[in-house]
């Protein structure tokens, strides 16, 4: 059974598709990089590392080779935090490669945005016997869900057999373009579109803008998981830039109180 069967209480995301070290110098790019930031996450309070690889140029890759070599690295130094990819397509990637590259390198975990799997609203068997082999292979799929109207395709899909359970979800509070920072009322409009899931999933939330920490703290009072780091906000609990992905999962860790942390 994969680590990551259930999701861990906190989740870092340290770099994302988009942003450089233009952005923040502090942002990991290299597979070395991306390790020392994950190593200092999970000191800090992160039980898994949800991974982007780049390319020699600092460009977001599906690259198999490169995702296989931070896994290995990972389990060389950090060994406790298991690994959950993403097939992120970013307006490059079709929904075969983004299955070819999950199917290389047989991760624990992935996390896979449904309107980017399955573009169209109807039965897609390329899309359906995806999840199906993912589950039978026990590789735990975390759905990427960009708005309630996903939740409820999603609940749909499920109910029809499309899709196999169990469901962990990721509520995406927010967006990058045009920019809009999460908040609270974001969630709340997941939360009642989740309604319809059976037992209910198991989720998590990560938020864009200055008030993250503040949703996430919503969102595990209500029952769900967070996740955390420079991929959705760079801002830092005083209102300047944070020094690195650590510091912000310490603050998140100092939000909660630290008997609600559980890797």
């Amino acid at each position: 059974m994969s680590r990551l069967a259930t999701l861990p209480a906190i989740m870092v995301a340290p770099n994302g598709a988009r942003r450089t070290k233009a952005d923040h110098p502090a942002l990991p790019v290299t597979i070395a990089e991306t390790v020392e930031a994950a190593r200092a996450a999970f000191e800090a309070g992160a039980g898994v590392l949800h991974a982007h690889v780049r390319d020699g140029d600092g460009r977001h890759t599906l690259d198999a080779g490169l995702y296989r070599e931070l896994v290995a690295e990972m389990a060389q130094q950090v060994p406790d935090m298991p690994v959950q990819i993403t097939t992120e397509a970013v307006g490059i990637f079709s929904p075969e490669e983004q299955r070819e590259a999950v199917r290389a390198v047989m991760p624990e975990g992935v996390s896979v945005a449904l309107r980017e799997m399955w573009p169209t609203d109807g039965r897609d068997r390329d899309a359906e016997r995806f999840y199906r082999w993912a589950a039978d292979e026990t590789i735990a799929v975390q759905h990427i869900l960009y708005a309630p109207a996903d939740v409820d395709r999603l609940a749909r899909y499920l109910a029809l057999g499309w899709i196999a359970g169990p469901v962990q979800t990721l509520y995406v509070l927010g967006r990058y373009a045009p920019p809009e920072a999460g908040t609270g009322a974001h969630l709340r409009e997941f939360l009642h579109a989740a309604r319809p899931f059976s037992g209910g999933p198991d989720w998590a939330a990560c938020a864009f803008g200055a008030g993250e920490t503040a949703c996430l703290v919503q969102a595990v009072k209500a029952g769900g998981k967070a996740r955390i780091g420079f991929e959705n906000n760079l801002i830092g609990a005083t209102g300047a830039l944070a020094a690195d992905n650590a510091q912000r999962v310490r603050e998140l860790v100092t939000a909660l109180g630290t008997e609600t942390i559980v890797r």
